[in-house]
């Protein structure tokens, strides 16, 4: 029996660029819909961005493009033109969700605000992300994951160790949040406008998206006299035992366990000191932040844990049911038998004949199976075959493209 994807038969229109959005009009794509993206005749940026990331620069193999775009169809059109604004706003009557990351100026500016918009597309579910939202005397500003979502929102100026630097952050993580949150709304109004036949505009923001994911220590950083404020030197951290310790082989492991009482007993056993398993100087978390030891139980771990190998400490946590990760490099996680067996990568076989492992949106269907991986378009790859479906004939879209009205992809 064929499968039926959830979102087959919805159209999607896609104006934007680099991450966030077109991130999200590719978990929408992978849900079946038709997902048109829209580019100008330059092109998206993130088709050039793989000197920074580290990997050769080909339109034929750009696998950062290919992680935010697969699965869609590519359209380039020149919007500041009449003839291809015209275009534009005949596939929003075919639409029934356009995606944009346009700020709320450029938008206004266009005519592609929601208020002009739902004038003549009432039904159209119209979703946005933006760096710092729509409202506030921040919201034209130009965001980026480095600034709204890793340094305006806390994260680089809080969780650094006190007396260093803050961590190197990268591209992409901040914008695959917001895509995953603009999702569940786009859903969400997509819903409303079948059952009511209204549109609605769907936001979100890197700033909020990441306030939200700091949320509890954002809110508890309100009680000043109590904890400590960030950032913090790890070693006087209140709890030792949620921090990475360094082994043996200079590889760090992740522990965990928030309920330092009852873990005590075995994680102090299992690490060599059983001598300590019912020292009451160590046993109960309230004891030992009176009392101020946890820079000499930080210190006894550390002492520990150098005196093995990770993959020694692995065998030890797991038969004690320590919940603990060994920090794993990039090209572990590639080769992680775990995250190939629950579908976290595709071995993408490019023309070229360079295959490599492409990671796959975090969502599973169990009935409408796994969805295909198809490289995401080249530059105006299915301009001609998007206008014929307008009714374009291929003398006009000829005329279109020597008037440079819209483009198709030339080798």
């Amino acid at each position: 029996m064929t499968s039926h994807k959830a979102l087959e038969g919805v159209t999607v229109v896609e104006l934007a660029t680099f991450i966030a959005v077109p991130a999200a009009g590719r978990i929408l794509a992978d849900m079946g819909a038709n997902v048109i993206k829209i580019e100008s005749p330059s092109g998206d940026n993130l088709r050039y961005t793989a000197p920074t990331e580290g990997r050769p620069l080909d339109q034929h193999e750009n696998t950062s493009f290919d992680l935010e775009n697969a699965n869609k169809r590519g359209i380039v059109l020149n919007t500041k033109t009449e003839a291809g604004k015209k275009i534009l706003f005949e596939l929003l009557e075919k639409a029934d969700i356009f995606l944009t990351n346009w700020r709320p100026g450029a938008r206004e500016r266009a005519g592609l605000d929601y208020e002009t918009l739902k004038q003549r597309f009432p039904k159209l579910v119209y979703a946005s992300v933006t760096g710092y939202g729509d409202e506030g005397p921040d919201k034209d500003l130009p965001g980026f994951d480095y600034t709204a979502f890793f340094a305006r929102g806390g994260i680089l100026g809080s969780l650094y160790q006190k007396g260093t630097v803050p961590m190197n952050v990268i591209p992409g993580l901040g914008d695959h949040q917001c895509a995953l949150g603009l999702v569940s709304g786009v859903l969400a109004a997509y819903i409303r406008a079948k059952n009511i036949g209204q549109g609605e505009y769907v936001s979100t923001n890197l700033l909020h998206t990441s306030i939200y994911t700091q949320a509890i220590m954002i809110q508890a950083a309100q009680y000043p006299d109590y904890g400590q404020a960030y950032p913090i030197d790890r070693r006087t951290t209140t709890s030792p035992f949620i921090l990475a310790y360094k082994t043996k082989n200079d590889r760090f492991i992740q522990v965990c366990m928030p309920v330092y009482d009852a873990y005590y007993p075995t994680f102090i056993s299992c690490i060599g000191r059983p001598d300590l398993a019912e020292d009451a100087r160590y046993t109960r978390l309230q004891e030992v932040a009176k009392n101020n030891r946890s820079p000499e139980l930080y210190d006894l771990i550390w002492q520990q844990v150098e005196q093995k190998t990770a993959s020694e400490w692995a065998d030890i946590f797991t038969q004690n049911d320590i919940p603990f990760s060994i920090a794993q490099t990039w090209e572990e996680v590639l080769a992680d038998k775990q995250a190939w067996a629950i579908n976290t990568f595709y071995n993408m076989k490019y023309k070229n004949g360079s295959e490599k492992a492409l990671v796959r949106p975090p969502i599973d269907f169990l009935e409408s199976g796994l969805p295909e991986y198809r490289r995401g378009p080249l530059l105006g790859e299915d301009t001609p075959s998007v206008l014929a479906e307008l009714g374009y004939s291929a003398e006009e879209i000829a005329n279109l493209e020597a008037n440079k009205d819209v483009m198709t992809w030339k080798e």
